[in-house]
């Protein structure tokens, strides 16, 4: 407690204490919380929306796959009356908002099953896929980025350029198909058709294959799972390993010329000390923001990597359903597709303020 002079009088000014600074902090980070949520939402409402209209305003009828060429004029109407399309576009929009809300998004026209355990089920294939080449993806980025700065102008460092700007410069279903002809057709190394050999009956459990087989103790079925997952989730990762090297060694650079850096050699430490523990740490910052993009991008690189290797995923589902006009199926899968893309960005931002105490006090 301080005080001041104003007009000649003595006037407190109030400091608040560690206690109280504590739960300001709190409450600003809780602030901030509810406002990241509140923006997610609104983003989701706009997805949905989009989503919704562009579909309503294509040239396509969904009424054809439900009626047959016999139909007359007041079949259509009826069934258009039942599925509420005689309505007012926005008026169709809320009564499936509400609906989503609900979790029921509809039944599919082609199969006439509930849309949410569709996706429900296929929805484990791709989530494998997407961790399994994620982690293969950050391994081989990581690892290259070290690596390029660890031998910065040498021969090494522009080979891994050259490797990095040719597995960049390829589409994830170019490699998918190359990689089927070489390693899966040529050789025979590697199975390409499905996610486990049909010789094998897991019981489903969890619907990740991965964790089925552990929980079966099946570790034949276990080994097919991977070698069924191996292509794709490379396929995967050599889209994502080329920028987290190239992010990773700028940042490296970037960091050996600060203050610290010299300070830490002064002192004696290793180099392997001063990289794994100084460097590594403030270098991780815009790695782990490239890991957070990447992610939400291959997302919907599964879509035509599922189709390719005969996966039953969403991507495939969201295939089939596009071929069909299913429109039910269309709509519940774009909104999957933005929840996954959406809750990957605000695991990055969770990620970042964890790793960067600053982020934390803004």
């Amino acid at each position: 407690m301080t005080t001041t002079l104003s007009q000649g009088v003595p006037r407190a000014r109030y400091s608040p204490g560690p206690a109280m600074q504590g739960v300001l902090t709190g409450a600003a980070a809780l602030l901030g919380l509810i406002h990241r949520i509140g923006t997610r939402i609104l983003m989701m409402l706009v997805v949905a929306l989009v989503v919704f209209v562009v579909l309503r305003i294509l040239p396509v009828n969904p009424l054809g796959m439900l009626l047959p060429a016999t139909a007359t004029a007041d079949d259509v109407a009826a069934l258009t009356h039942t599925l509420g399309l005689d309505q007012p576009l926005w008026r169709q929009f809320l009564v499936w908002l509400g609906q989503v809300v609900q979790g029921d998004f509809g039944a599919s026209i082609q199969s006439g099953r509930a849309v949410g355990p569709l996706i429900l089920q296929a929805l484990p294939t791709t989530l494998q896929l997407i961790t399994c080449g994620l982690a293969l993806g950050i391994a081989l980025g990581v690892a290259s980025g070290l690596l390029a700065f660890r031998f910065l102008g040498r021969p090494v460092e522009r080979a891994l350029d050259v490797g990095g700007s040719i597995a960049i410069s390829v589409p994830d279903f170019l490699w998918a198909i190359l990689m089927i002809l070489g390693l899966g057709i040529g050789l025979r190394w590697l199975p390409f058709l499905g996610p486990i050999d049909a010789a094998f009956n897991l019981p489903r459990v969890t619907g990740f294959m991965l964790v089925d087989a552990v929980l079966a103790g099946d570790v034949a079925a276990f080994g097919s799972v991977v070698a069924h997952l191996a292509m794709p989730a490379l396929a995967l990762a050599l889209g994502i390993a080329p920028p987290l090297m190239r992010i990773l060694r700028s940042s490296l650079i970037e960091v050996y010329n600060e203050d610290y850096i010299v300070a830490a050699r002064l002192r004696g430490l290793s180099e392997n000390r001063i990289l794994f523990k100084h460097a590594m740490r403030n270098a991780a910052l815009p790695t782990l923001s490239m890991i957070g993009m990447q992610a939400g991008a291959i997302i919907g690189g599964t879509l035509l990597l599922e189709t390719i290797f005969s996966f039953p995923g969403i991507g495939s589902l969201m295939v089939t359903a596009i071929a069909n006009h299913d429109l039910p199926v269309i709509q519940g899968l774009a909104l999957t597709y933005a929840v996954a893309v959406l809750a990957m960005n605000m695991l990055t931002d969770a990620l970042l303020v964890l790793v960067n105490p600053r982020l934390r006090l803004s």
